[in-house]
């Protein structure tokens, strides 16, 4: 840095959970001889995972919700500001505060949730991907007497790839514990070929099997075009009628990244995947923003743990690369996502999304057990690292 402090200056950018993992994680390892800077836009987090409860009246919205004062605790300089600009060649990036300079930077802006990419969304359907939406679908659940139901995926790709599946089991188990699940039908449409196909076909049918033991209808291969007052429309022509529309909105890049000389075909970051470097030696990128292929042909999916994983190797390798070690523990694919189904189960699937030639990933049938970990991942979430 060109100031007189003499510290290695890390900036990480976004304060999700890559961000909140780095930073907490570089602070520790880097001790006095760093300066950790974490920027984020808002005042609080809200741990994504616990939306779908709260979409089902499960969970208060406190309850999910943190603020970062606790980072700041650990030696962290959190700056509520958003990013307008990056420059790494000059080591930079502008704010609405201000300017700051990093020796090494770490990108962790998400991928961000666009409802109005797709024509009719806002309008006419719901959506649980933030909270005042969740709470809006939470609000309409709550008084909805029964009727049908559409969960629908506007685009490829999104946040979680097990999150519109459970939404449509979740809802399920709702209107089933208020006893209008007889007067009522539950419609799933997406354009993938089958539920979260980065798994596998295996576990791909698995839950389309879950599916359709709950009496849902599963539709694949379907490319939702705009959505009108009680109904969807999608590319063919065809269109399917309904009562309550539940949509998985379209995502983006953060702009600030589509607009930087960082981002690949899409605005998405493209990165080193055992390293998580870009094209820049000192400037890293994690979670939802990358774009990381991998053997099948398919990319990682946009998971909350990658970006945790991917930001432990990170700060690792940053820490000792400034103490002088160039050695490297590389991000090795591994990771778990719960499939909540309603009911008090859950399923879970595991594996090495890294693994050649396709991911070797094991799905776990639903069971109490399951549900009851995913209870005690939040809880440990919230507690430990907020």
């Amino acid at each position: 840095m060109t100031t007189n402090d003499s510290r290695t200056a890390v900036v990480v950018l976004g304060g999700g959970i890559g961000g909140q993992v780095a930073a907490t994680v570089l602070a520790k390892k880097l001790g006095p001889m760093g300066r950790v800077v974490l920027v984020e836009r808002l005042p609080q987090f809200v741990f994504a995972p616990s939306l779908l409860w709260l979409m089902t009246g499960d969970r208060q919205p406190e309850a999910i919700t943190r603020g970062y004062a606790k980072l700041a605790r650990r030696g962290v300089e959190v700056r509520h500001a958003g990013v307008t600009g990056i420059d790494p060649e000059s080591s930079r990036v502008e704010t609405t505060e201000g300017a700051i300079a990093f020796d090494y930077l770490v990108v962790a802006l998400g991928a961000v949730a666009a409802p109005g990419m797709l024509p009719g969304l806002e309008e006419f359907a719901h959506h649980p991907y933030d909270l005042p939406h969740a709470e809006r679908l939470r609000d309409t659940l709550a008084g909805f007497g029964g009727g049908r139901v559409v969960v629908a995926i506007a685009s490829l790709p999104y946040r979680c790839p097990a999150a519109p599946y459970e939404t449509a089991l979740l809802i399920d188990g709702h209107l089933r514990r208020r006893g209008l699940r007889d007067r009522s039908s539950v419609t799933m449409y997406t354009p993938e070929p089958l539920p979260m196909p980065v798994a596998g076909p295996y576990i791909g049918h698995m839950v389309a099997a879950e599916l359709a033991r709950h009496d849902i209808r599963f539709h694949a291969k379907v490319q939702l075009e705009r959505v009108e007052a009680g109904r969807l429309r999608f590319a063919d022509g065809a269109t399917a009628e309904f009562d309550l529309a539940v949509v998985i909105p379209p995502h983006r890049p953060a702009e600030v990244v589509a607009a930087s000389p960082l981002a690949g075909p899409g605005g998405w970051v493209p990165v080193d995947r055992a390293t998580l470097r870009t094209r820049h030696t000192n400037v890293y990128a994690i979670g939802d923003i990358t774009a990381i292929p991998l053997e099948n042909g398919m990319l990682l999916p946009k998971a909350g743990v990658f970006a945790h994983g991917e930001a432990e190797a990170v700060a690792g390798n940053i820490a000792r690369r400034v103490r002088g070690d160039l050695r490297e523990k590389p991000f090795d694919g591994h990771g778990l996502c719960f499939l909540e189904i309603g009911g008090g189960r859950a399923g879970l699937a595991r594996g090495n999304f890294y693994a050649s030639p396709v991911p070797q990933v094991t799905m776990y049938s639903p069971r109490r057990p399951w549900h009851a970990g995913k209870v005690a991942f939040e809880k440990y979430w919230l507690n430990r690292w907020l």
